[in-house]
C-alpha cells in the first residue's frame, strides 16, 4: 500500500532527525503565542469559497509532475493570481518536497502556508511552527482518534491552524469529534491512489454545518463549479495548476467557475 510505505520512510527519517535533535532541544526553538493568530481559519469569516493552491513537483502515482519547477516563482505567482493559501509539500522521498522549501515560500509571500506532509508525530508539528508553517495537514487514515485529538489541540496551542483530511463518513465524524475546524475530503483513496471526484460532493449533503475542503481530481472548470455548486468551502488543487501553460489564466477560470 502507497500510504503505508510512505509512513513507514518517514518514520525511518524522523529516528535520525530526532537522535541529531531531541524533541525537548527543538521545543526550545520555538516560541508558544499568548494570543495565537489562526490565518487559515480568519480566511472563512470572509469568504464562502477558498482556493488553497499546491507547489507540487512529483507524486507517487504520476512521477514527475513539472520539469521546470520552481517552487517559488510559482508561489508568488499563486498570490498574484488570486490564491487564499498555498500548499507546499515537504516530504522528501516520494513527493521531492523539503522544510526549506516551505521557508523559502514564507519569505516571499502574506498568504497562509501549509505544511502538506505525513505527520505521525508530535516532532512535527513542533517542527511546523519551527519553519514557520500557517497551518499543517493532519490525515485521520494514519491517527487514531486519541492522537489525532491531541495533534490538533497541540496544534492550536501552537498557533497553528489544521486542515484534517479525510476520505468517508467515519473519518469526518472522527475529525468533528476531535475538534477540526477546517475538514478536507480527500478524492483520492491514499491507499491506492484511485480517484473519485465526486466525493466531496457526496459527503457534502450528510455533512452540511461544517467547513469542507475538497481535495485531488480537480482539473477542470467545470469540477471547480460542480464543487461550489455542491456548497463545498474551497478546494484544494495541485497537479492541475503545475500541468497549465498559465497558471495565471487557470486560476482566473477557477475562480470565476459557476
Amino acid at each position: 500500500m502507497i500510504l503505508d510505505d510512505i509512513v513507514l520512510k518517514r518514520k525511518e527519517r524522523y529516528k535520525t532527525i530526532k537522535e541529531n535533535k531531541p524533541l525537548e532541544e527543538l521545543k526550545k526553538e520555538i516560541t508558544i503565542p499568548t494570543n495565537p493568530v489562526f490565518r487559515f481559519y480568519d480566511l472563512f469569516k470572509n469568504k464562502n469559497f477558498i482556493f488553497i493552491c499546491e507547489c507540487k513537483h512529483k507524486s507517487p502515482s504520476k512521477g514527475i509532475i513539472k520539469e521546470d519547477y520552481n517552487y517559488l516563482e510559482i508561489a508568488k505567482e499563486y498570490e498574484a493570481n488570486g490564491a487564499d493559501a498555498i500548499s507546499c509539500l515537504t516530504e522528501p522521498d516520494y513527493f521531492l518536497g523539503a522544510d526549506e522549501h516551505l521557508m523559502n515560500i514564507k519569505k516571499e509571500v502574506n498568504i497562509p502556508v501549509l505544511r502538506k506532509d505525513f505527520i505521525f508525530d508530535e516532532y512535527q508539528i513542533y517542527e511546523a511552527k519551527k519553519i514557520c508553517a500557517d497551518l499543517i495537514l493532519l490525515i485521520c487514515a494514519i491517527l487514531d482518534k486519541e492522537i489525532l485529538k491531541r495533534f490538533i489541540d497541540l496544534a492550536h496551542k501552537l498557533g497553528l491552524s489544521c486542515l484534517v483530511e479525510t476520505h468517508s463518513e467515519a473519518e469526518i465524524d472522527m475529525a468533528i469529534e476531535c475538534g477540526a475546524r477546517v475538514v478536507g475530503v480527500n478524492n483520492r483513496n491514499l491507499y491506492d491512489f484511485s480517484i473519485n471526484k465526486d466525493l466531496s460532493q457526496e459527503l457534502r449533503k450528510k455533512y452540511q454545518d461544517i467547513i469542507l475542503i475538497s481535495e485531488s481530481g480537480i482539473k477542470t472548470t467545470e469540477d471547480v463549479a460542480k464543487v461550489k455548486r455542491a456548497g463545498l468551502n474551497g478546494v484544494l488543487i495541485g497537479e492541475a495548476l503545475m500541468k497549465s501553460e498559465s497558471i495565471k489564466d487557470t486560476l482566473k477560470e477557477y475562480i470565476d467557475a459557476r
